[in-house]
């Protein structure tokens, strides 16, 4: 009976530790994609400003969606 007991508790303990390291993944891929994201807008704001520090006037792109 206190084997069983004590295997059961060992079994929520390795569940709680396995939903801890699956929320802890979550959260690490997360803060990844932010900062992925974050830095592909840093990249096209820097190539924004380089385009007008050189004096172009053409530095947005304009994009034209097809329309129906």
């Amino acid at each position: 009976m206190a084997f069983r007991e004590h295997s059961e508790r060992e079994r929520e303990e390795e569940d709680r530790r396995f939903t801890a390291s699956l929320a802890g993944l979550a959260v690490a891929l997360f803060l990844i994609w932010i900062g992925l994201v974050v830095i592909e807008q840093l990249a096209a704001e820097g190539k924004l400003e380089d385009c007008a520090l050189q004096g172009r006037a053409d530095c947005m792109r304009v994009e034209l969606t097809p329309q129906r």
